[in-house]
This record gives C-alpha cells, structure tokens and sequence, in this order.
C-alpha cells in the first residue's frame, strides 16, 4: 500500500480534469517559445472525443458511502457522450466480485474502474486485466501490487485524523487541561488504525490536551449509539469528541441527545448528508466533520476516460496521468458546509 507520504504528495480533484488551465512547467516570465511541444499536450476535457467503454466494479452498497461511491461514478458517466459505463450489481463475497470483474475483462472493455471489496484478495484479477491490456484504475482500497493497476485514486485515512486532530486542536489551544474522546470505526480494518494514528499525532502538537479514552463501534447507527453510550457513562468530563464516521455518529448523536449531554464538542468523519445539515442548523454538539470524499468515484471515471482516450490530466505538464492521488481531508464546518452540502451523502 502506498505510503501516506508519497499518496498525499499527489492531491487531486475531478473538477481538475474539467478545467482549461494547462501547466507548461515554465517558470519564466518571458513569452513561451513558438515551438514549445508543451502546447501541443492532450489532455482530458469535456468536449467530446474518442469513445471509451469503461467497467466498474465495486462491493455491495451496504453503507451510505459506498452508495455515494455507485453514484457518483454512474453520474459522472452520464456527463460524457462518448463514455459507456458496464457496472456491475457489487459485491462483499469476493468471489463474486472477482467473477464480475472477468466477465468485464471477457467483454473487452477499454477501462476498468475497480474498488475492491478486499483489495489482497482481488489483486490476481487486477493482474489479469492488466496483462489483458485493460488498464485499471484502483480505487481507493488498494491492491497488494502496484502491477495490477495502472492509477490508484482514493481517500487519506491518516490525513482524516491529522485533519480531525489539528482542528480540535486550535479550538481547545487555549484551554487548561483539555481532555478529547474517540469513537473509532472497526478496529480490525487497517483504515481505522490509520485515522486514529493521524489524530494521535496531531494531538502531539497540543500538549495542554489528553486522549482520555478511546471507542471501538462498527460503522453502523446501532453501534455508534451503544458504544457512544459506554463512552458518556465512563467520561463525565472531557472537551471534544472524534467520530470516525458519520453512520456511526448518527448513532453517537442520539446517545449524547438521551444522556442529556451538550458540554463538549463533536468532529464527525466522512461527509454524510446529515452531518452537514447538522452543522448548518448548529443545533447539537456536531460542529464539523472530516471529508473522505465519496466524489473520488466521478474523479475515477474521469481518469478512465482519459486513460482509454490516450490524453493527460488538465492543469498538469505530464503527458500521462499520474500513478497515484490521494484526495485531501478536508474539514466541513459551519463556515464553509454551504459550499459542501451537494457532495453530501444519505
């Protein structure tokens, strides 16, 4: 898996493929020279080209996110007249999602779009497609080699905690003795390890505050309100509350609401539709929330497109689209959540 040094080096947005802008790599401020080949660079646009059938593959919509992750890519598709989407029903059972990928690769599709349900587990079938001549885009849950895809595209966990850490940090700076709480996803996945890694590491620039005590629920409503209410009876005094996932804190919300508790302050992770408008009403204990943007999806069918029409990225001099891009983790709060609020997810 790509290290969160290098993946965060390449941070990228799909409204950058839709742009005008290119960038010549020339720092002069002399006029570019005539025969500049720079000029000549083709890139993805929105004007219509060569057209690409691309296949997507992803795990079973169980999760708000994931539904997120099915339509934005189906959307997305649609924008594009020369674009043909195959997408396939989704899958948990990883045998299954590896058949849906190889009946992709029988039908000879000029792109594939892979999240794999279990990136180790499908890495063989990345590998396939691969030596078939089908370039893949991995999206977000990484395969275990870097030769069974051609672009990985996907959201920073580390960074969703370093985001979390430092913004809870300047709120309670200033504060004596301020104590914060965690509400971790499932402690088995690697990504809730990372999220709680990164906010641990932001904490250490803020020695006036204490992790008191740490959560473990599963990303579901009913276990973000259980485990939210263990937390509430242990701590009866602490500042501020990260929640790994908006699910979850839907959940965690209802427990704070019946312990009758509004002392402290809530940071939510993800970018769920229902954290922004409660952040918006400012209403409750959610004052924010960390992006892992489920609009990574649109992103990754614009980089199929371009891959299967041959062109670069807008905005960047290289010919080619780059080999790995980890999108930024924002932070959503009362100032901002209005620009946000159409990427929300329910």
């Amino acid at each position: 898996m790509p290290t969160n040094a290098s993946r965060r080096g390449l941070l990228f947005g799909a409204a950058a493929l839709s742009t005008g802008a290119l960038i010549t790599g020339c720092t002069s401020n002399e006029p570019k020279d005539e025969g500049d080949d720079a000029k000549d660079q083709p890139v993805a646009d929105d004007k219509p080209g060569k057209k690409v059938t691309i296949g997507f593959a992803g795990p079973q919509a169980d999760h708000g996110w994931l539904n997120a992750i099915n339509d934005n890519a189906r959307r997305r598709a649609e924008k594009y007249s020369d674009v043909t989407l195959e997408a396939t029903e989704g899958s948990n059972d990883t045998a299954a999602q590896i058949g849906q990928v190889e009946t992709l690769i029988n039908k000879k599709v000029d792109v594939l779009v892979i999240l794999p349900a279990d990136g180790k587990a499908l890495t063989q079938v990345g590998l396939k497609a691969m030596k078939a001549n089908i370039p893949v885009v991995n999206l977000d849950r990484v395969f275990a080699s870097p030769q069974a895809y051609r672009c990985w595209i996907g959201g920073d966990n580390y960074g969703m905690g370093l985001s979390a850490g430092h913004y809870i940090g300047e709120k309670l700076k200033d504060k004596k003795n301020a104590r914060v709480v965690e509400l971790a996803g499932l402690d088995n996945l690697e990504l809730t390890k990372q999220r709680t890694k990164g906010f641990d590491d932001a904490l250490k620039n803020y020695p006036n505050i204490k992790k008191v005590a740490r959560q473990a629920a599963e990303f579901t409503v009913e276990s973000g309100q259980s485990k939210m209410s263990q937390l509430l009876q242990a701590q009866k005094d602490f500042d501020a509350l990260w929640n790994h996932d908006d699910d979850q804190g839907v959940g965690a919300l209802r427990a704070i609401k019946q312990a009758g508790r509004d002392d402290f302050m809530m940071v939510g992770g993800a970018g769920a539709l229902s954290a922004f408008q409660a952040i918006e009403a400012d209403n409750s204990v959610l004052k924010a929330t960390v992006l892992y943007p489920p609009t990574m999806a649109a992103s990754a069918i614009d980089l199929a497109r371009a891959l299967g029409q041959g062109k670069g990225v807008s905005g960047m001099a290289e010919f080619e689209i780059p080999a790995f891009i980890t999108l930024y983790s924002a932070v959503v709060d009362k100032e901002n959540v209005g620009q946000y609020m159409s990427t929300g997810f329910k």
